[in-house]
Order: structure tokens, then C-alpha cells, then sequence
């Protein structure tokens, strides 16, 4: 990666800038991004968890998002070996890692995650736990193995995700984020692909929120007004690329509107190439969108901090890939106010203080192996 040293002194300069989130104050615009590890035998982080956030909130970054935590209900995930935010013991260990991330000057808060029909039936740590989703479908249209979701079954996850995010504050997290991107259980809701209901949460855009809405508000009543409520969401599904919740900023509006409204603090506008435009006429990205539509505070991400090698083979051979200076601009004009980064974070522990102090010569380039460590 090659930076000016104009850019590299622009960088620090805008990336160190504080931001309050509701009742929280974020010490910089850099934001670790939620990366499932499966390093939690029976759903427990340990020694080694803590660790690995701990070598990141002291190396600058400002909000630790932690690795998707499966909520209390038994079809939330399939394995094992993902952390689980229900328990004695599994939020003891949680607990120790807030703890830890503070001592570091950092802040974190969980990610907190149902799969819905993404689960394969048989699989811990509730192997006999059926599936459940809007309808009954999967991403690509099929009908999976598991059932549409009863009126009990909403109850029982709204109250999951709930009482999860209360466990958070009360254990000492600074925040919560609901995981509403990506094909999961969230988002089955929101998109029409997967949402086929025809009650009360199926048909338009503002009626397929409606589940996503009443879980932000039933976190919003669990926790501290001034406790803030992150919600990730994408356009694209991990078996869809080309899926889109809305086509027009007008629909994007109707989906939005009632998250707000219901208590959302922060968007997290997933998207694969944060540079992307997401509508005809404008050269926002999801993110500026976002906040323009909503006028809450977003995050963006998408292959922020990766080198040309990695962007090529991530989103297509002869994608343009784009520098430093172009996320500068649109972070300098508020098109959105904090950055995630995934993998470039994963690489290299010491990421944000190298670029907080503008020595991106010492950036490592990506290797997948790193997904095979905590280091």
C-alpha cells in the first residue's frame, strides 16, 4: 500500500477524532467489525478471547464489535465453538472481556445474532432445535428443513434478544449491535425473498420490519436510554449477492424509518466495496444514505485497509480498487462518521495505531491465514 504523507497525516488527523454514540463517547472513528471466530468451546470466550480484543482496543481501536454472540433461544446457531451471550458462565467470560477492553481505553459492545434458516438441523449446541424463519425458506428459495416462525416463536426471540442486551449492560458492555445483515434471521424478515407471511409481518417494505422493529424496541426498554443499540444491516445476502432490500432511496426509507423510530442509535451499513454508489444519481454509499434518510450516525465497511491482491479476488477479478484518500473525502464530508475494519484488523493486531500515527508503510498485507489464530 502506497500513502503520501500528506494522506497518511490526513488520516491520523480525521480517524482520531472522538464521537459520541447516545450516552457513549468513542475515542476515534475506527471500529473493529464483527468477525465469527469460533475460537468459544462450549460458547464460552476464555483467556485467549479476551486477549485477542484486549491487543486491539490497546492498539487504538475506539469500538470493538464483538464476533456475532447467539442469543438465548435454542435455533439461534449451529456451533459449538461460537460464542453464546446467555449463561452464567459464558457471560462471566464476556464479562472479563469488557473488562479487559476497557483497561485498555477501548470501548466494545456484542454483537448479538440469531441465524434463522440458515441452521442446519442436528447441529449443537441444540441439535434437536428445528430451523425457523419468516417462511419457512432459504436464501436461495428452497424450503429448508425447519418452519416458519409461530406467533410464540417471535415472542420468544424478541424476548432473547431482549434480555441479552440487557445481560450486556449489565455485565459492562458500552452498547449492543443487533445483527439484521447478511441472511440472517433479521434480515430473512426484512428482504422478500424470504419473507413470503402474509399477517402482520409480511407484504411491503414497512410491514416486513415490523419483527426487526419490535426487537430494537424491546432492547431499547431493556436497557439505559442513554445505552446505545447499533443495527447492521446489508443489501446483500451471503448466497446473494445481487439481493437487494431496496431498489430505490424511497424504499430504503420505508425499511429504516421504523428501526429508527423504534430506538436505533447507530446503522451499520454492511456493503462488500464501501466505495460503491447505492443508487443511480449520487455517489453515497449505503452508509451516506443511510444517515441522510435517517439522520442517525452510520458506520460504514466494506474491504476497508485491504491491498489490491485480496480486493481482487473478493469482489471479482479488475474491480477498481480504491484508495485511502477517497474514504478521507467522504469521512471528511460526513457522508458517514466511523469506519469498520474486518479483516486488515485480523491480520494485524496493531492496525489503527499504525494508521492513528500515519505509519501505513508497517501494514501488513492480508494472509487467510490469519483466520486460524487469535493472534
Amino acid at each position: 500500500m502506497t500513502i503520501t504523507a500528506s494522506s497518511a497525516s490526513r488520516a491520523a488527523e480525521l480517524l482520531a477524532r472522538p464521537l459520541a454514540l447516545n450516552g457513549l463517547t468513542v475515542p476515534n472513528r475506527i471500529v473493529m467489525a464483527p468477525m465469527t471466530r469460533s475460537f468459544s468451546p462450549g460458547g464460552v470466550p476464555g483467556e485467549d478471547v479476551r486477549a485477542y480484543y484486549a491487543r486491539r482496543a490497546a492498539a487504538g481501536v475506539g469500538l470493538i464489535l464483538t464476533e456475532g454472540t447467539y442469543v438465548g433461544h435454542e435455533s439461534a446457531g449451529q456451533s459449538d465453538r461460537v460464542p453464546r451471550f446467555h449463561g452464567e458462565e459464558q457471560l462471566a467470560g464476556w464479562a472479563k472481556v469488557a473488562e479487559a477492553v476497557h483497561a485498555a481505553g477501548g470501548t466494545i459492545a456484542p454483537q448479538l445474532w440469531h441465524i434463522g434458516m440458515v441452521r442446519q438441523q442436528g447441529q449443537p449446541p441444540f441439535a434437536e432445535a428445528p430451523a425457523v424463519g419468516p417462511s419457512g425458506l432459504r436464501i436461495n428459495g428452497t424450503e429448508g428443513t425447519g418452519r416458519a416462525m409461530t406467533r410464540a416463536d417471535l415472542d420468544d426471540v424478541i424476548g432473547a434478544f431482549a434480555e441479552a442486551a440487557a445481560a450486556a449492560e449489565r455485565v459492562g458492555f458500552d452498547g449492543v449491535e443487533l445483527h439484521g445483515a447478511h441472511g440472517y434471521l433479521l434480515d430473512q424478515f426484512l428482504w422478500a425473498g424470504t419473507n413470503r407471511r402474509t399477517d402482520a409481518y409480511g407484504g411491503d417494505h414497512v410491514d416486513r420490519t415490523k419483527f426487526a422493529a419490535e426487537i430494537v424496541a424491546a432492547v431499547r426498554e431493556a436497557v439505559a436510554p442513554d445505552f446505545p443499540v447499533i443495527f447492521r444491516y446489508s443489501q446483500w445476502k451471503q448466497e446473494a449477492y445481487d439481493a437487494r432490500l431496496a431498489e430505490t432511496p424511497e424504499e430504503l426509507e420505508a425499511v429504516l424509518a421504523p428501526l429508527a423510530a423504534a430506538g436505533v442509535d447507530v446503522f451499520h451499513a454492511s456493503t462488500r466495496r464501501y466505495w460503491e454508489p447505492e443508487f443511480e444519481g449520487s455517489d453515497l454509499n449505503l452508509a451516506g444514505w443511510t444517515k441522510k434518510l435517517t439522520g442517525r450516525p452510520t458506520i460504514t465497511v466494506g474491504s476497508v485497509g485491504l491491498d489490491g491482491d485480496f480486493l481482487r479476488a473478493f469482489a471479482g477479478e479488475g474491480a477498481p480498487v480504491q484508495g485511502i484518500d477517497n474514504l478521507l473525502d467522504r469521512l471528511e464530508r460526513d457522508e458517514f462518521d466511523l469506519v469498520a475494519v474486518g479483516r486488515a484488523l485480523l491480520q494485524d493486531p496493531r492496525w489503527a495505531a499504525k494508521v492513528l500515527a500515519g505509519r501505513f508503510d508497517e501494514l501488513k498485507s492480508y494472509d487467510p491465514a490469519a483466520l486460524n489464530t487469535l493472534s
